[in-house]
């Protein structure tokens, strides 16, 4: 089922409420009230004692039942609306014996006094209502203004030459990505685990490069067992060894069991994503910055090959023709060939239209119905 119209859910909203505060002052909110009071004391009356007042079981309760009623009834204004009804409710319990039926019978007289006092719970959830409704316009304000940035981010897209040879740009970083990959892989496979926890600690110094961050208990095994001297491939294995083969490798199974294999996915996240440079590129200056970063970093554990394709990628960001070869790779990775036609077609810019003009004309219904929004 699709969602309501906000706009028509706002104005139905709006009416309701309307309808629903006209009810109220055609009795008086103050009368009304006074009205809801009484009809409440009179329910907790009959929910304290209907089931003692009626029978033959409890005449103390029946006694106390009709003191209490004839006290509640006689200390009601003179002017209360609906008085009558009350009064004709307190001469139905006038007998020597109650029962159920009389208690049912004194909550149909008491109709029109609950009809009235309705008024008042249906204004509540009115006013309930037209602030959910305004809520909802608002959201739909929100998200038609994201569709309009996207729009906009599109259609500047527009201006892009797509026929750019982005390949000047892949193929070096997918180079250097293939090659680092490689590299911390085999990294990865000869170093203790405790060595390449203090690299990714070394690591904390270059806020571009974001490698994972290790739970205090896992980093404290492998600190102190022989097992952190173990790769990160080997100790990723015994973590799914049973613990009367893993007694034949390390010398406390539970232990390793304890902080490796409950928290194996902190382990399986060290990769070489950190080192990897994203696709479409970064705007030059950005990339300059992590290229600085991630040459302290790599050679740490790459080649010089590897090292030398970073300085490749940095040599590229110095050319001129760098942005329109970005900005072409991230029109590429953006448009569809669906959105790519939509943008010369002029359809894009329809539907931007559309929605801006949507924008304003629920902005137009939150102000037209504001005075009368409660807060």
């Amino acid at each position: 089922m699709s969602e309501p119209d906000p706009e028509r859910r706002l104005a139905d909203a709006h009416e309701r409420y309307e309808a629903a505060c006209e009810a109220v002052e055609a009795v008086g909110e103050g009368d009304l009230r006074r009205l809801e009071r009484a009809r409440e004391d009179l329910a907790e009356l009959f929910s304290r004692y209907e089931g003692r007042a009626t029978g033959t079981g409890d005449f103390k309760g029946f006694i106390e039942f009709q003191s209490a009623l004839d006290d509640l009834v006689s200390s009601l204004p003179e002017d209360l609306p609906h008085r009558e009804v009350f009064e004709a409710v307190e001469d139905g319990f006038d007998k020597r014996r109650l029962n159920e039926a009389d208690f049912e019978r004194a909550r149909e007289l008491l109709g029109p006094v609950d009809d009235d006092v309705e008024r008042l719970t249906e204004r509540a959830a009115a006013r309930e209502d037209l602030r959910e409704a305004r809520r909802a316009v608002e959201s739909r304000i929100a998200a038609l203004d994201e569709e309009i940035a996207e729009y906009d981010r599109l259609l500047a897209l527009n201006e892009v030459d797509l026929d750019a040879p982005v390949a000047d740009l892949r193929v070096p970083i997918e180079g250097y990505n293939e090659a680092v990959e490689a590299a911390f892989s085999g990294y990865l496979s000869r170093a203790s685990t405790r060595e390449v926890v203090a690299f990714l600690d070394r690591t904390e110094w270059f806020p571009l490069v974001e490698t994972p961050d290790l739970p205090a208990d896992l980093r404290a095994y492998i600190a102190r067992a022989d097992a952190g001297t173990e790769s990160v491939p080997k100790l990723l294995e015994y973590a799914d060894y049973s613990r009367s083969k893993l007694d034949h490798y390390v010398e406390d199974a539970d232990a390793l069991k304890r902080a490796v294999a409950t928290q194996r996915t902190a382990l399986e996240r060290i990769d070489a994503t950190p080192f990897r440079l994203a696709w479409p590129p970064r705007p030059a200056d950005e990339l300059r910055y992590q290229l600085r970063e991630l040459r302290a970093v790599v050679p740490r554990f790459a080649p010089e090959e590897t090292v030398a394709r970073l300085r490749e990628v940095r040599t590229l960001t110095r050319d001129p023709d760098y942005e329109r070869l970005r900005r072409a790779a991230e029109a590429r990775e953006r448009l569809g060939a669906h959105e790519r036609e939509r943008l010369e077609s002029g359809a894009l810019a329809a539907d931007r239209k559309r929605a801006s003009e949507r924008i304003e004309r629920l902005r137009d219904a939150l102000e037209r119905y504001a005075s009368t929004i409660a807060p």
